[in-house]
């Protein structure tokens, strides 16, 4: 029996808790080629630093003071440590079926970006627009219920991507063949160890068909066996021409294999957006 989202889940207005996600102002129908596919208009991201949860915390609940900035009320003595601008005034535009790799030192704003994407942050200031449905290869244990089975995790995830109930079966079908979790498929993720887990989200991250794919290089998963089929599907899905790749990587050799296009960060800014090899030289002589 498919598994059904419980109606708190259901009703919940996800825009009005966690702010304003990236707009797809067309999610329904086809979506012209001349388009693009993820648009970034003056985006910055800035994340606000203190000593400890609890200064952040008590730190919510003060009042800003209007037209002195967003932290002229903190004194000396505060949690406040100041604020980092993780991207800032980003722009670009990425057509369907590009092939992207953002390339950065350690820092400059390249995972920000690419969560901005995926709807995992949202920007502080400016506009970030995603047309099409994104499956990202960062995070891959974020978004499961623990006290929910593997089998009942899917399903749940499937129906909020909006996908019927026979989609979700099929779905249902390819992560489990792909994870090998076998009789742990119908225990409580709770029971999972963090392998476990990995495979479960990899899986279901590559295996709802994407128009948009976010990976990070530094993704590692399970033995060694189960890593190179990991490596051979990302390989499989990024030479899909119809699907738009994002990839951050430090390899220029990666990049060059996979990507056309080249976007590169420094400290949160774009330094330079071109094609691959130029890109790549770029890094090369100024990291």
């Amino acid at each position: 029996m498919p598994f059904k989202l419980p109606k708190a889940l259901e009703a919940l207005e996800v825009g009005k808790i966690l702010g304003e996600p990236p707009k797809d102002p067309n999610k329904q129908g086809e979506r012209p080629s001349d388009v693009p596919i993820i648009e970034f208009s003056h985006v910055t991201k800035t994340f606000n630093l203190y000593k400890n949860d609890r200064g952040r915390f008590l730190d919510m609940l003060r009042p800003r003071e209007k037209h002195k900035g967003a932290h002229s009320h903190r004194n000396a003595g505060s949690a406040y440590l100041g604020s980092v601008k993780a991207n800032n005034d980003l722009s670009f535009q990425i057509m369907p079926g590009e092939a992207v790799a953002f390339l950065g030192r350690n820092g400059a704003g390249k995972s920000t970006a690419l969560k901005i994407v995926t709807g995992v942050a949202y920007p502080t200031s400016g506009e970030a627009i995603v047309r099409g449905r994104v499956s990202a290869l960062l995070e891959l244990t974020a978004g499961f219920d623990a006290q929910l089975t593997g089998r009942e995790n899917i399903n749940m995830r499937g129906q909020i991507l909006g996908l019927d109930h026979g989609e979700v079966a099929v779905l249902e079908e390819k992560v489990i063949a792909f994870a090998e979790l076998g009789i742990y498929i119908d225990q409580p993720m709770r029971t999972y160890s963090s392998g476990m887990k990995a495979r479960l989200g990899f899986a279901f991250a590559v295996s709802v068909d994407p128009e948009i794919l976010v990976v990070d290089e530094a993704l590692s998963v399970g033995d060694d066996r189960f890593k190179e089929k990991c490596v051979s599907r990302i390989r499989e899905i990024m030479l899909d021409e119809s699907v738009t790749v994002l990839f951050v990587t430090h390899s220029s050799e990666t990049a060059r294999e996979f990507c056309t296009r080249g976007i590169v960060l420094n400290r949160g800014r774009k330094a330079f957006d071109g094609p691959i090899d130029q890109a790549i030289r770029y890094y090369n002589t100024h990291s």
